[in-house]
C-alpha cells in the first residue's frame, strides 16, 4: 500500500511539473486526500441543517384564546378537542355500535353546535344522513354494501344562484383495532373546523360546499360510492378535495390531481398556505406501487369529479394500528392542514371555473413545491417545450466547453477531446448503473441472510447500507480510469469537468426519453440541467472554465439548491416508504425498494458533487474509506440495532383470523371440519420473530395444499385474497361468537334444459364473503350481481369473489346464480360455493384461547385480528 501511494504522489508531482513547463499554473494541483471527509461531511451537514428543518416546518398552533385577534383563521385547539372525543369512541368498524351509532351521533352533535353559530342571514346549512345500498367492481372483486352511513352537510350562501358545489370528503370509519385518530379522524375534525369557519364568515361565497363524512372507506371505498352514485346532491359536485391519512401528523401532501383541469392546480399554487406536493408522488401512486387506495378513485371513476387528493403521510408506522392516537398527532400538524384546506375551500367556493367546467384544457400538470418555500406548476405541454429547449441548450453548452478545451490545449485536437469524452461518458453510464446496482446487491445479500428490514426503526442505517455504496458505484469507474490510465496531454481540471459534463449529457438524453414516453417526473432532470447548465454558462462567459479548478467554485455553489431539493424530495418518499415496507407482504424483498430509492437519490443529489472526489489525491483511498464505513454499518445492522421492531412506535404487524371451517359434501354431509388461526404475513420476516420470541406456533403450516382441495384455498380472506397461497394455518381450538347461514331457497332447471338456477339467502355478521367456483364444464352465465365479470371471461376468471358488508340494515342478502352445462346433466356436482363470516368489531368477544395467545405476543407486536367462519358447499 505504501509503495502504491508513493507512486501516485510521484505522478502528481510530475503532472504539476509538466503543467508548469506548459505554462499552466500550479493552482491546478489536486487537494490532499484528508480534505475529502470534510467535503463529504459538508453535504451531510446541509442535509441536516437545511433539508430536515424545512421538511418538518409547521406553523404555530392557534388556540381558542387567540381566536378573537385571529378572526377567520383555522383554530387547531378546537379541532384537537374534537379529536379527543372522536378517539374516545374507539375503533369504528362498519356495522359496529361505535361506527353506526356513536360516531354518527358525535358528528351530528358537532354539526348542530356549528348551526348555533351559523350566520343565518348569509347561509343555509342542510344535514342528511344517507344509508346507501349498492355495489361495484373493484379489481377482480365485486364490492357490495347495504345500509352503510354517510353524514352529509351542505353549506350554501342564501343569495347565490349557482348550483355547483365543491365536495370535501373524509371518512370516519377505521380499521379493526385502531381508533383511527390519524386515519382519518384528523381530517374529520379539520373538516368540522373548516365548516365552522365558513359558516361564520362575514363574506359569502359563490358556490355551495358539500362536506361528506363517509362511513365506509375502510370497507373498500363503499361510502364514497354510495354518495356519488346515489345522493341527490352528487350530480352538482364539480370539484373535490379528498382528505386522507397515510400516517399520523406531518404536513399534508398533495399526491394526486385530476388531468384536464389545470385551474385546480393554479388555485393550489395561489392559495395553499403551506404547499407540499410533487408529480413524483402522483405518478408513483397511480402506478400502483403503494399498496393502498383512496376515495379519490371513486369520485373520479363514478362521478367524473376532478379534484385534489391530499393526505398526511408522516409516521406511517402507527397507520392502521392501535397506536394511531391523539398523542402522536402534533397540534401544529392539524394547524398546517387546517390552514391549507380552509384557504382552498374559500378559493374554490368562489371559483368561476366551478360552474364553467367547459373552460378546461386537455393536459396533465407538472407540479412540485421547492423545499416548502414556493410552489411550481406548469402544464404538461409547457413542460415538453421546456424540456426540449433546455435539453438542446445543454448539448450546445457541452459542445462549447469541449471546443474551448481543444482551443486552450494546443497539443490536443477536438477529435481527441471527443474520443476522451466518449470514454468518460461510457464510464459514467457504467457508474450510473453501479450507483443503482450496488445498493440493490446489498439489499439482496441482507435478504439472503434473513436480515431484511434492518432500517425499519433505525432509518439512519440507509446511509451506510445503501447511500455510501451508491456513491462508490457512481465514482469508481472514472476513479479507476483517471488513476490507472492518466492523461498527460490534458489537464486534470479539464478531465474532472468532462466527468461532470458526462453526467450533464446523460441527464439531457434522459430528459428526452422520459418526455417522449410521457413521464412527468422528468422535471427532476430539468432541475439538474438548469443549475449545472447555469454554472457552466457562467464559467464559459467568465473564463473561469479555463483557469484550473476555479470553475468548481461556481459549480459547487449552484449545486447546493438542487442537492437540497433532491434530498428533500427523496426523504419525503422514504418517509412514506419506510413504514410501508413493514406491511408489504412476505412475497417480495422490501429492501429492494429502499435501496432503489437511495440509489436514485444519490444519483440526482450527488451526481455532480460526487465526481469531485477525484479532485483530491488518492481518490481510491477515499472510496476505500467509504467501503470501510459501509462494512461498519453492516455490522451494526446485523446486531440488535438492526432488529426492525420497537414497542408502540415501530410495531410488527400480525394479522390473523380465529377460524372455524366446515366443508359439506354434495349430499349435505360434513366432509371435513377444523379450526385454527389463519395468518396473513404482513412483512418479509413472516412470523420468524415470533418464533424467536418463544410464541407457541407449533403446527404452523402453509395454506398452499388446501388450494387444491377447497374453493379459494378454504381461506377466510377479507377483501384482499391475493396472498392466500402464501398464508399460514395454525391449528387451534376456536369458539365462534356468532353464526353465518346459507339457505338454498330454490333450485330450478330452466326451460332451455342446459341451465340451472340456484337461489340463496345469506345471513351473518356485517362482513361476509361469497366465493363461487363452477365445476367441470359448467359455466356461470348469469347471477344477481354485477354482470361485467361474466361479460369479460378473458379478464375475470373463477373463483369469483363477492365481498358484502352492511351498516344499519342487517337484512339477509338474497341472490341467485345460473350455471350452464352443455350436456344438461345436473345430477352431479356443478358448483362449489364458499361463504365467510367475519366478526370484526369488538362487539364480538374473543375466546379465552385467543385472549391468551394475544397476551403471549411480544410488546412490539400489533395484532389485527377477529373471529371468522368459513363454510364450503358443493351443489
Amino acid at each position: 500500500m505504501e509503495e502504491k501511494i508513493d507512486k501516485e504522489m510521484v505522478f502528481d508531482e510530475e503532472a504539476v511539473e509538466s503543467s508548469s513547463l506548459k505554462g499552466q499554473p500550479e493552482s491546478r494541483r489536486r487537494l490532499s486526500w484528508y480534505y475529502a471527509p470534510s467535503f463529504l461531511l459538508l453535504w451531510l451537514a446541509l442535509f441536516f441543517a437545511i433539508v430536515i428543518p424545512l421538511f418538518n416546518r409547521l406553523p404555530e398552533r392557534i388556540t381558542i384564546a387567540e381566536e378573537p385577534v385571529k378572526l377567520g383563521e383555522f383554530v387547531a385547539e378546537r379541532a384537537e378537542r374534537q379529536l379527543i372525543d372522536f378517539e374516545r369512541i374507539g375503533p369504528k368498524v362498519v356495522g359496529s355500535q361505535a361506527n353506526e351509532v356513536e360516531t354518527v351521533a358525535f358528528l351530528l352533535d358537532e354539526v348542530e353546535k356549528i348551526r348555533k353559530e351559523l350566520r343565518n342571514d348569509l347561509y343555509e346549512l342542510e344535514v342528511d344522513v344517507q344509508l346507501p345500498t349498492g355495489g361495484f367492481l373493484l379489481g377482480s372483486m365485486l364490492n357490495m354494501y347495504q345500509g352503510v352511513q354517510n353524514v352529509i352537510v351542505k353549506l350554501s350562501a342564501r343569495n347565490s344562484q349557482r348550483d355547483s358545489y365543491l365536495l370535501i370528503n373524509s371518512h370516519f370509519d377505521s380499521k379493526p383495532g385502531s381508533p383511527g385518530s390519524g386515519d382519518d379522524g384528523t381530517m374529520v375534525v379539520v373538516m368540522l373546523e373548516v365548516l365552522r369557519q365558513m359558516a361564520t364568515s362575514e363574506t359569502p361565497f359563490e358556490n355551495g360546499i358539500i362536506f361528506l363524512f363517509n362511513g365506509a372507506e375502510e370497507n373498500a371505498l363503499q361510502g364514497a360510492h354510495g354518495f356519488i352514485t346515489q345522493h341527490k346532491w352528487a350530480p352538482n359536485c364539480k370539484a373535490l378535495i379528498n382528505l386522507e391519512s397515510g400516517g399520523s401528523g406531518g404536513r399534508d401532501l398533495l399526491f394526486q390531481s385530476s388531468p384536464n383541469t389545470p385551474w385546480l392546480m393554479k388555485y393550489y399554487r395561489q392559495y395553499a398556505k403551506h404547499p407540499f406536493a410533487t408529480t413524483l408522488a402522483e405518478e408513483t401512486w397511480q402506478a400502483g406501487i403503494i399498496p393502498s387506495d383512496t376515495d379519490f378513485r371513486i369520485f373520479r371513476d363514478y362521478g367524473n369529479v376532478p379534484g385534489l387528493d391530499i393526505a398526511q403521510a408522516n409516521n406511517g408506522y402507527v397507520y392502521h394500528t392501535a397506536f394511531d392516537t391523539f398523542k402522536v398527532i402534533p397540534g401544529r400538524s392539524i394547524q398546517n392542514t387546517g390552514n391549507n384546506i380552509l384557504a382552498l375551500a374559500r378559493a374554490y367556493a368562489n371559483a368561476s371555473e366551478l360552474y364553467k367546467t367547459e373552460e378546461t384544457d386537455n393536459s396533465h400538470a407538472v407540479f412540485f413545491d421547492f423545499l416548502g418555500l414556493f410552489f411550481v406548476y406548469y402544464t404538461e405541454s409547457t413542460g415538453i417545450i421546456l424540456n426540449c429547449c433546455i435539453g438542446v441548450f445543454s448539448l450546445i453548452l457541452v459542445g462549447c466547453s469541449l471546443w474551448r478545451m481543444s482551443r486552450q490545449s494546443k497539443e490536443v485536437t477536438l477529435s481527441q477531446i471527443l474520443i476522451w469524452f466518449l470514454i468518460i461518458l461510457g464510464l459514467h453510464v457504467l457508474g450510473a448503473l453501479l450507483c443503482i446496482c450496488l445498493p440493490l446487491l446489498m439489499a439482496v445479500l441482507f435478504d439472503a441472510g434473513d436480515r431484511s428490514l434492518t432500517y425499519f426503526t433505525s432509518n439512519w442505517l440507509v446511509f451506510g447500507l445503501y447511500v455510501f455504496p451508491a456513491i462508490i458505484g457512481l465514482v469508481l469507474p472514472l476513479t479507476l480510469y483517471f488513476t490507472l490510465k492518466p492523461n498527460d496531454k490534458l489537464s486534470h481540471a479539464y478531465l474532472i469537468q468532462m466527468s461532470l459534463h458526462a453526467h450533464f449529457l446523460f441527464l439531457a438524453l434522459l430528459i428526452f426519453i422520459l418526455t417522449a414516453v410521457g413521464i412527468r417526473s422528468q422535471y427532476l432532470c430539468l432541475i439538474s440541467l438548469i443549475f449545472y447548465g447555469g454554472a457552466l454558462l457562467i464559467n464559459l462567459l467568465s473564463t473561469l472554465h479555463d483557469r484550473g479548478y476555479y470553475w468548481s467554485v461556481i459549480v459547487i455553489l449552484l449545486q447546493i439548491l438542487p442537492f437540497c431539493y433532491f434530498c428533500y424530495l427523496f426523504y419525503m418518499v422514504l418517509v412514506v416508504f419506510f413504514p410501508i415496507t413493514g406491511r408489504n407482504g412476505i412475497g417480495s424483498n422490501p429492501d429492494l425498494i429502499i435501496a432503489l430509492l437511495c440509489g436514485c437519490c444519490t444519483y440526482f443529489a450527488l451526481g455532480f458533487v460526487a465526481q469531485f472526489i477525484n479532485v483530491f489525491r488518492w481518490p481510491k483511498l477515499i472510496l476505500l474509506g467509504l467501503g470501510v464505513v459501509t462494512f461498519i454499518f453492516c455490522m451494526i445492522a446485523v446486531s440488535e440495532v438492526g432488529f426492525p421492531y420497537r414497542p408502540e412506535t415501530n410495531v410488527m404487524r400480525v394479522t390473523f383470523m380465529q377460524t372455524n371451517r366446515i366443508f359439506y359434501d354434495y349430499d349435505g354431509t360434513v366432509s371435513h371440519s377444523d379450526s385454527g388461526y389463519y395468518f396473513i404475513y404482513q412483512d418479509r420476516r413472516g412470523l420468524t420473530p415470533l418464533e424467536d420470541s418463544g410464541v407457541n406456533l407449533t403446527g404452523l403450516i402453509s395454506m398452499e395444499p388446501d388450494c387444491d382441495k377447497y374453493v379459494m384455498c378454504g381461506a377466510p380472506c377479507f377483501y384482499f385474497c391475493g396472498g392466500r397461497r402464501n398464508a399460514g394455518w395454525l391449528p387451534r381450538d376456536v369458539a365462534n361468537p356468532g353464526e353465518i347461514t346459507l339457505d338454498l331457497l330454490e333450485k330450478t332447471i330452466l326451460d332451455t334444459g342446459d341451465t340451472i338456477r340456484f337461489e340463496f339467502k345469506l345471513a351473518g355478521p356485517p362482513h361476509m364473503n361469497i366465493f363461487i367456483q363452477p365445476v367441470g364444464v359448467a359455466e356461470v352465465t348469469d347471477w344477481s350481481f354485477e354482470n361485467k365479470i361474466l361479460d369479460d371471461p378473458d379478464t375475470y376468471k373463477p373463483p369469483y369473489f363477492i365481498f358484502f358488508s352492511y351498516g344499519k340494515d342487517d337484512s339477509p342478502l338474497k341472490f341467485y346464480v345460473e350455471l350452464t352445462k352443455s350436456d344438461g346433466d345436473f345430477s352431479v356436482p356443478i358448483m362449489e360455493l364458499g361463504v365467510v363470516g367475519h366478526f370484526v368489531s369488538y362487539d364480538y368477544k374473543r375466546d379465552e384461547g385467543t385472549e391468551q395467545f394475544l397476551a403471549d405476543l411480544p410488546n412490539y407486536v400489533h395484532a389485527m385480528e377477529w373471529p371468522s367462519i368459513f363454510k364450503g358447499y358443493i351443489f
